[in-house]
């Protein structure tokens, strides 16, 4: 204060450079400067030169320190009125002690005196006052106690203390109508003529009913209020509406109402959800505990029960109301004023006055009170509903959820772990109030669903998202950048198979065995053994973070998993449960798995499309094995196959925590070995995991099917333009070389001949490059790890073309065109010799046993009899038998070549040597002469198989 009033000194002498001269300046200017607009500085600079701009600019910032150093003085001016005015109210308070402290002085001196006058000897006995001294003595003690009730209700009702102002109150109005305050007369009454301070006291007093009323209400709609305070509160409604107790109950219970409202409808802020709902469930409780305490009477021959009394609110009212000893109804002001002098001149209606109802309190029956309390409940489930349901639009996770159910849980467990509340309930409602499975439980599971469909859907479009970008990428990529390498392993999947990185073997793998790794634990190797491309990895390796996300969210509603702690709980601690928290684990494990399923439906479907449209797009095209259609295609298909290997978090959404925990295959192996012949029992969910896999399979196959299609009319479509040609040049090119053979033949004479033939020892070139390249195809999309009948629909459809190609060419020799190249007798042997060894290669074992002999084969036959009708009879006769000979040791040599295509299948039988080993081995036979390898060994598809092959064998030895 100090430093501002040295402020405030030293201000005008630091500024007095401008204000000394230049103030009278510009208070002489100041009109002038009024009259000039210096709004428009256009207009200023138009009508006045550089040095009166220059003047006017000194006489404003003039003007300016002016107002400014008038303001200064002003603000002080008022700074020292303000601490002048602060030390007079100081003055004022420090006289008001001293004189109250003269006044008491004074009083304490005239009790001495009194004090004094009676111990001296009392003069002789005064006769009694006349009647009329005495009305008036009464009449000064009423208005005295008038005058004081107000500030004694004013008191109680800063003490919360309602009841007790009703009683002043209602004494007050007693007053009023002793005195005729009240009466239609009272402005003609003489003793306010007498007394004018009595007009503000009854003006003071009518304000406190309304006053009274409404503090009373408003504790009613309070949560935390004792079941007294509520019972006064009630009493003071009721003596002062002189209602009834079912009023009083029906005011009890909209307030109640309007609390529940009220706390529905604050505002929201994340965690304090949690709390509102956990303080509606205790409102609603202490709701029901406080209308039995108040409210409930027992019936006759029930003894009370000290723990748990009721009838609270007839007991009070019987207190306040009934006839007591005189004084008893105003005890609190008897204390207080049994010392006044002018106590005991109050007439005996005041003093013995209690307040009265005007009728009877009869309790309340308890059908009403289990009526009223039901419709009450019925009346408030919907706004709780509403309620709920807005505030669980705020918690945005599972987790939350389930932190809301267990924090009720834990405060219901605390209320139900007493006997008093199964009492309570049961006397009120005759039945039990479940607030979680009436009120809670399907609002829970409504956000339940709404939040795993919106997880899910989610989900489903960022999947989609990120597979049509990798579609995109698949389609538009031509650069040989580093950052494309995994573009190119998808495009061409050999290269990722045969390159090497860090990650090919897990890091534990010098010291973990297969078995005792985990199931996810995949390595690089084993990617590449079952054809994953990274593009795929990559692909199910995000799909599966965010159903582990979801999925983590959503166990932490469902129960721990952990068996044994539900088997440990008593019977008598399940009964003191509050409710079954976990009773619902079905339901939601059953909603987990219809989203997690329709989201694998959207991502095929999604597939689906895909493929259709890039089907329709290839149909047709001779270069479709150069673009990026199929490469799209064969990622799709991929990813079907590995989507239910690599995302194990979607087999746990659909099993359920049973599917993260299965035992390896060679315990189910055992399993079935143990229960052969016997129909094992397959849960709806095991059945449901089928389906899902069964879907991925048929879109992979399905996505196989469009590349293996393509890649057959192309390489098909070079086959028959190389079968078709008709001139000699690219005859003779095609043509590959025979073997000649010396056979010993019977002439006419009986006498033995030696002569010499000719035979086909290989295929046509054009065949081996079809078949070559068919099989340069399937290796280069990763051929080991193509589902089975994906390779058989592809040979199959090979030999389609082939034999459609052979009958095109026996309808061309037929039709006889100009200047084609005849049919020469060794040509028709080539083509002979390559359908069946086509036939041979390209047709399964396991196809010919299923079918027999199908239309195929028909066609086949009836082009073989046309290649046959070509050359002589006797030839074929000679030829047949060393030409099947040669054609046996062609498959034998090229079985290995071809082995994607013609491993499908065993084709032939080991041969019979002294290999007498145990161990289950197909030898294969490369050459009838000595090779110089060793023999490889084919690995078979099981014992039973390799069983049966040698009993094969021994019968044919």
């Amino acid at each position: 204060m100090a430093a501002g009033r040295a402020g405030r000194g030293r201000r005008p002498e630091v500024a007095s450079w401008a204000t000394d001269g230049p103030n009278m300046a510009a208070a002489a200017a100041s009109p002038a400067l009024k009259r000039l607009d210096l709004r428009d500085p256009a207009a200023l600079f138009e009508t006045h030169g550089a040095e009166e701009i220059r003047g006017l600019e000194r006489q404003v910032r003039a003007e300016i320190e002016h107002k400014k150093e008038e303001l200064r003085q002003m603000v002080g001016e008022r700074y020292r009125d303000l601490i002048e005015a602060a030390d007079t109210i100081g003055q004022m308070r420090r006289c008001a002690e001293g004189l109250v402290d003269a006044v008491k002085a004074t009083d304490q001196y005239c009790a001495r005196l009194r004090q004094a006058g009676s111990a001296a000897s009392r003069p002789p006995r005064r006769p009694q006052p006349q009647p009329s001294q005495e009305k008036f003595y009464s009449m000064a003690a009423q208005i005295k106690l008038l005058l004081e009730v107000p500030e004694k209700i004013w008191s109680a009702m800063e003490a919360s203390q309602y009841l007790h102002a009703t009683q002043l109150y209602l004494l007050c109005c007693h007053l009023h109508s002793l005195l005729q305050l009240d009466s239609a007369s009272s402005r003609y009454s003489p003793i306010l003529s007498r007394f004018p301070i009595l007009i503000r006291q009854v003006a003071a007093a009518s304000h406190f009913r309304s006053a009274i009323l409404h503090e009373s209400k408003m504790l009613l709609k309070g949560q935390a209020m004792s079941d007294q305070a509520v019972a006064d509160a009630l009493c003071s409604i009721m003596l002062l509406e002189e209602s009834s107790p079912r009023q009083a109950l029906t005011d009890f219970l909209l307030a109640r109402k309007t609390a529940i409202q009220k706390l529905l409808n604050q505002p929201y802020h994340g965690a304090g959800i949690k709390a509102q709902i956990c303080s509606l469930v205790e409102l609603l409780a202490t709701t029901l505990n406080q209308a039995y305490a108040l409210f409930y009477t027992l019936p006759e021959g029930l003894l009370p029960d000290p723990s748990l009394p009721c009838g609270l609110l007839f007991s009070t009212l019987e207190t306040i109301t009934g006839q007591h000893p005189t004084g008893k109804g105003i005890g609190v002001l008897q204390e207080e004023m049994k010392l006044c002098s002018w106590f005991k001149y109050l007439p005996a209606s005041i003093v013995e006055f209690q307040p009265a109802l005007r009728t009877l309190a009869h309790p309340i029956s308890q059908q009403y009170l289990k009526d009223t309390l039901q419709k009450w409940i019925h009346m408030c489930n919907e706004d709780i509903k509403n309620g709920i349901t807005n505030l669980l639009m705020y918690v945005k996770s599972m987790k939350g959820l389930a932190g809301i159910r267990d924090a009720m849980w834990e405060l219901l467990a605390n209320k139900s772990t007493s006997h008093s509340w199964d009492v309570v309930c049961c006397r009120l409602l005759e039945k039990p109030l479940l607030f979680w499975e009436d009120l809670m439980q399907q609002l829970f599971l409504d956000r339940l669903q709404t939040l795993t469909k919106e997880g899910f859907d989610s989900i489903s479009t960022s999947s989609k998202e990120l597979l049509i970008s990798a579609l995109q990428e698949l389609g538009s990529s031509t650069s040989n950048t580093a950052a494309n390498k995994h573009i190119h392993f998808e495009q061409n999947m050999s290269l990722f198979l045969w390159s090497e990185s860090a990650n090919d073997l897990p890091s534990d793998a010098a010291w973990v065995s297969v078995a005792n790794r985990g199931h996810c634990a995949g390595s690089g190797l084993s990617m590449k053994a079952q054809a994953v491309s990274p593009c795929v990895q990559n692909f199910c390796s995000a799909l599966d973070s965010k159903l582990k996300v979801k999925l983590d969210d959503l166990l932490t509603y469902l129960p721990s998993g952990d068996t044994s702690l539900s088997k440990d709980v008593t019977p008598m601690q399940a009964k003191n449960c509050a409710f079954d928290r976990y009773a619902d684990a079905g339901t939601v494990q059953e909603m987990l798995r219809t989203h997690s399923v329709a989201c694998i439906k959207h991502i095929t479907d999604c597939i689906r499309a895909e493929l259709q449209s890039i089907e329709e797009v290839v149909q047709g095209q001779q270069d479709a094995l150069d673009g990026g259609n199929l490469h799209m295609v064969l990622f799709m298909a991929r990813l079907c196959q590995s989507l239910a290997e690599l995302c194990p978090h979607l087999k746990q959404c659909i099993l359920g925590k049973s599917g993260s925990s299965e035992k390896p295959a060679r315990d189910s192996r055992a399993l079935k070995k143990q229960g052969k012949g016997k129909a094992q029992e397959v849960l709806p969910m095991q059945a449901q995991w089928q389906e899902v896999k069964e879907l991925l399979l048929r879109q992979s196959v399905m996505g196989y099917r469009v590349w293996s299609s393509a890649v057959v009319k192309v390489l098909a479509h070079g086959f028959a333009q190389s079968l078709l040609l008709h001139d000699a040049g690219s005859i003779l090119a095609t043509a590959t070389s025979w073997d000649e053979l010396e056979i010993q033949e019977e002439a006419e004479s009986g006498s033995s001949i030696m002569s010499k033939i000719r035979l086909p020892i290989q295929p046509s070139w054009y065949v081996q490059s079809f078949l070559f390249s068919l099989c340069q195809e399937i290796n280069r999309v990763g051929g080991h790890a193509l589902p089975k009948v994906t390779l058989q629909e592809m040979l199959k459809s090979c030999m389609v073309q082939v034999v459609a190609a052979y009958e095109k060419l026996s309808e061309e020799k037929q039709m006889k065109k100009e200047g084609a190249f005849p049919m020469t007798q060794n040509r028709a042997l080539q083509l002979l010799y390559d359908l069946r060894y086509l036939n041979t290669v390209l047709t399964t074992r396991g196809e010919e046993v299923k079918s027999g002999r199908s239309k195929q084969d028909s066609r086949i036959e009836k082009v073989t009899d046309d290649l046959e009708a070509l050359i002589d009879p006797f030839d074929l006769d000679v030829f047949t038998p060393h030409l099947n000979s040669n054609l046996n040791r062609l498959v034998q040599r090229t079985s290995v070549l071809f082995g994607l295509v013609t491993g499908t299948e065993n084709q032939f039988t080991p041969r019979s040597s002294t290999f007498n080993s145990q161990e289950p081995h197909n030898i294969l036979p490369l050459a009838s002469s000595q090779i110089r390898f060793g023999l490889l060994p084919l690995s078979m598809t099981s014992t039973r198989k390799a069983r049966s092959t040698r009993s094969i064998e021994s019968k044919a030895q």
